[in-house]
């Protein structure tokens, strides 16, 4: 059985192959104009790293925000329940995924089954998303990969008040014009980003252990802030965790195949 999962985000689009439960391959690209482009161009790429077609796969579920413009998708489900189940099936042990996407952040809560729990999520700010940070970066003239090692040389990070990614990037021009140190100002970023998602952790509540999925999981500024908010380890999973809202998409859709199957033999 040959499934696929597809995640079109507002910043990256994921694909992951999967054939009885082993990942085939998985791929990354920026997203394109269109929710179809994206996941056209990212399953063929995933596909061709497999050495498969579009014509091999028996099933595939797509998810995010562009779910349900994908033409070759044979369902969808919510990013919220992908992100838990990718997690839980990278590490058993997670109880607590924080998806931090490109425009909304999410904390879900499983059970020991990867089931879904509990979720709290924050899509009408900025604030706490990968698209902060890529604003954030630019403000501060560096590329959004150098945003995490940069902060990671500060000596003193530079309190920054404002929750707000608007008025946030205003106090990042004027600590600028005040002559701070850019790394002390990436600090303060990525603690204000940090403060931003506990509100949210506080709602559902932490248990260990606690995973960071999405491509923010990359930086290890936000890692590292966010684990002192958290008094506790992130678990590192022994994937991309970029590819996480694909892999639970691709596993939903063994579940789904599965059942399609046995239906058919009764």
């Amino acid at each position: 059985m040959i499934v696929a999962g597809v995640d079109v985000g507002s910043l990256s689009g994921e694909a992951v192959i999967m054939s009885n439960g082993n990942i085939l391959s998985q791929e990354i690209i920026r997203v394109r104009p269109l929710p179809e482009q994206t996941a056209n161009d990212v399953t063929i790429k995933a596909l061709e790293s497999a050495k498969l077609s579009l014509d091999d796969i028996d099933y595939c579920v797509s998810t995010g925000y562009g779910r349900e413009m994908i033409p070759f998708a044979n369902g969808s489900i919510s990013e919220i329940s992908c992100h838990g189940k990718g997690a839980f099936w990278a590490t058993p042990s997670v109880r607590t995924v924080i998806d931090i996407g490109g425009q909304d952040c999410k904390v879900i809560r499983v059970d020991d089954k990867g089931n879904l729990l509990n979720f709290m999520m924050n899509d009408k700010c900025a604030a706490g998303t990968g698209r902060f940070l890529e604003v954030m970066a630019k403000t501060l003239g560096v590329e959004l990969r150098e945003l995490g090692p940069l902060a990671l040389e500060s000596k003193a990070p530079t309190g920054i008040t404002s929750i707000c990614s608007i008025i946030c990037q205003f106090e990042v021009m004027m600590l600028l014009n005040e002559g701070k140190d850019r790394p002390d100002i990436a600090a303060g970023i990525s603690k204000a980003m940090a403060r931003r998602v506990m509100r949210l952790v506080k709602g559902v509540g932490k248990k260990s252990d606690v995973a960071l999925t999405g491509g923010v999981a990359k930086n290890p500024a936000v890692v590292k802030s966010l684990q002192e908010f958290l008094e506790m380890e992130i678990v590192k999973l022994d994937i991309d965790p970029q590819i996480v809202g694909a892999l639970g998409a691709a596993l939903v859709a063994t579940e789904r195949l599965k059942k399609k199957l046995q239906k058919e033999t009764i």
